[in-house]
């Protein structure tokens, strides 16, 4: 703000256009991102990009409610004009960010100039945190999608600040908006960080194995999602694979690449000699080589992206390195180590590793692929999408579907090559086949974990939840699919909540084939651990669609519908919405004559209906559970002792 007060800031009405403005800026410069820092630059025009629907809201407020005159403005609206001016002066900080780090050149540049550029992201980070903590949010009316939205970008800020080297002095932070630091303060702020660095390192794979998975299905730093991490770990196989319902999982056939099929597992002995120097902790178990992407898999183990995913690909399910079976197939990104590595390579300058250096990706077995006939090719692909003729966009659409089906370097060179922005444009295209092929390519490419920031960058979830709504059956499977896909990551699930992409995956649920019926109840699985998707699920009618799926004589899909129960049974709408469906009865019927994991997830629900209400145990003991409870507490699997044991002492005590 000002000293003194003297200086008046500029009206909302232009403050909001300039950041409406550089918001838009922002989004443009991420559509061609490279270089050394292209992961942050992604990271940081994506949740920029989210800001666009709060600064439209705050636009429609400030036009609805306009000041009889300058003069008369209150204190407060002058002090949320600074707050708004604030806001500007952080996007224009985030624009020239993402300008200079575009063009950063490891090869010409030193090493000051890269630690600069990395506190730079961290000062941006801090600077827009701060600011959205500010907004006086009950001067505006928000709605509830966008106030949940700003509450995610500030937390995923704050995260980011902190993986950037956490909270310094904010003098210097304030500063690094308007002027580089010099080298020397650099390297004194990082040398008060390194042991909280060499921390991190030490506890990487050493964490407890069921501790481990919880954490990566349910990640607990965002205090956003819920704690369901009883149920999911529960969950039946076709929920909890990820992602259970694509062209590349095994369960819709899997027709991989026999370089795909080439995963070698090195002995330790086998290490090379010129990665003596490098940290053992930044090597990939599999390659041996320095990572650039590393994720951390349900055992608790780090592995390059592009290795363990070939060797999931592939059908493998056990862990490489320790062989333990995989609980889920989830590749969680290691942020922690990739900043270490990054930064460790700056330190040493040391070029970090592309996934395409000079048109060649690395293989398995460390050699290298000349993939620059496959580069060239699929950018000819891509020119061919926005073709204005109809056959020839619908060939390569077809193509790009088939390729990226196949292997993960598909998935790679075709995201390289600007395809995502067109695909999801042809969503809205009036020819059914090149729709269905588009939204199915979408979804293959969203399996690469990097690929999923540039596909929300894109856009995307509006276009495709258009498909669920009115597609094919195919493209409503997909897209249904691609949801699901995109959803694992935290903030996506608001994201997609707030799209209405519930309701349609209700409605697909309820009256979809087999095939479709299962991707949505996947998709809405995923959603729903999200506690503000809950209420939404209920209102689009779940309940009713679940409890005839409970009832349905075939059977086909209880263990979905009870697992999705669940993690709705603790939502007080929910709650309220399962009791009034009258579904205690078929709950009760299921301790009876369920299979034993169908008796286990239907004593989790009851118990999470009934804790606590007088009136729900009541009806329990009126339509004699007590006895099924007893057996099921004598001869269940161990979860589902518990929690008859538990309910039946709550019975007791009633």
């Amino acid at each position: 703000m000002p000293k003194g007060g003297a200086t008046t800031p500029p009206s909302n009405t232009t403050t909001i256009s300039n950041s409406l403005r550089l918001v838009s800026d922002v989004v443009h410069i991420s559509s061609n991102l490279h270089g050394l820092f292209k992961k942050e630059c992604i990271d940081l025009a994506r949740r920029v990009s989210l800001l666009a629907h709060l600064l439209e809201e705050i636009k429609d407020s400030s036009n609805q409610h306009l000041p009889s005159s300058s003069s008369s403005s209150s204190s407060t609206d002058f002090s949320a004009d600074f707050c708004l001016f604030d806001l500007s002066i952080a996007l224009q900080g985030a624009k020239r960010l993402l300008l200079s780090a575009n063009n950063f050149d490891l090869k010409i540049s030193n090493d000051g100039a890269a630690r600069k550029i990395l506190f730079q992201f961290q000062s941006v980070t801090w600077k827009l945190e701060k600011v959205l903590g500010n907004l006086p949010y009950s001067q505006y009316e928000i709605s509830e999608e966008v106030q949940e939205q700003v509450d995610l970008v500030r937390v995923q800020l704050k995260r980011a600040t902190e993986r950037y080297g956490g909270p310094l002095n904010t003098n210097l932070l304030s500063r690094a908006m308007s002027q580089p630091l010099l080298d020397k303060e650099i390297d004194s702020l990082q040398a008060g960080n390194k042991t909280i660095g060499s921390l991190h390192v030490q506890n990487i794979g050493n964490i407890d194995h069921e501790t481990k998975v919880k954490q990566i299905i349910l990640p607990k730093s965002t205090g956003l999602m819920d704690n369901a991490s009883e149920q999911i770990l529960h969950a039946p196989e076709e929920l909890k694979d990820s992602p259970a319902s694509s062209e590349v999982c095994s369960s819709r056939g899997s027709d991989g690449d026999a370089e795909d099929n080439s995963i070698i597992v090195s002995p330790d002995e086998n290490k090379k000699s010129d990665s003596s120097g490098i940290p053992e902790d930044f090597l990939c178990p599999i390659s041996l080589e320095l990572m650039r992407d590393p994720v951390i898999v349900s055992t608790g183990q780090t592995y390059e992206r592009s290795y363990i995913q070939r060797w999931v690909d592939c059908g493998n399910t056990t862990c490489p390195k320790t062989q333990q079976k995989l609980q889920n197939l989830t590749l969680t990104p290691n942020y922690v180590l990739r900043s270490l590595i990054s930064q460790w390579c700056v330190k040493n300058n040391i070029e970090q590793p592309l996934a395409i250096t000079y048109g060649r990706i690395k293989k398995s077995d460390g050699s290298f692929r000349d993939v620059s006939a496959d580069i060239a090719a699929i950018e000819n692909l891509v020119r061919k999408l926005s073709s204005g003729s109809v056959e020839e966009c619908r060939a390569a659409v077809f193509e790009i579907r088939s390729l990226s089906k196949r292997s993960t370097d598909n998935r790679i060179l075709i995201a390289e090559a600007g395809a995502i922005p067109v695909l999801v444009n042809l969503l809205t295209c009036e020819d059914n086949e090149t729709q269905e092929n588009a939204v199915t390519s979408i979804l293959n490419l969203s399996i690469y974990e990097n690929n999923k920031g540039l596909i929300m960058l894109a856009g995307a979830i509006p276009s495709i939840v258009q498909v669920l709504r009115a597609g094919s059956m195919e493209s409503r499977e997909n897209a249904a699919a691609t949801l699901f896909s995109l959803s694992l990551a935290d903030e996506n699930k608001i994201i997609i909540g707030a799209s209405g992409a519930i309701p349609a995956l209700v409605e697909l649920l309820q009256n979809g084939n087999t095939r479709g019926k299962k991707d949505a109840a996947t998709a809405l699985f995923n959603l729903c651990i999200y506690q503000g998707n809950k209420g939404r699920a209920v209102r689009a009618g779940i309940i009713t669609a679940l409890l005839k799926m409970l009832t349905d004589s075939s059977n086909a899909m209880v263990d979905e519908a009870l697992t999705i129960l669940s993690v709705l049974a603790s939502h007080q709408e929910a709650k309220a919405a399962v009791v009034k469906a009258n579904t205690i009865p078929v709950l009760i019927d299921l301790l009876r004559t369920g299979l034993p994991r169908n008796k286990e997830n239907a004593a989790a629900i009851l118990l999470s209906l009934c804790k606590r209400d007088a009136e729900n145990l009541s009806c329990l003991s009126r339509l004699g559970a007590v006895i099924p409870l007893s057996e099921l507490a004598m001869s269940g699997t161990d979860r589902a002792k518990r929690k008859a044991t538990s309910l039946l002492e709550h019975l007791r005590n009633s």
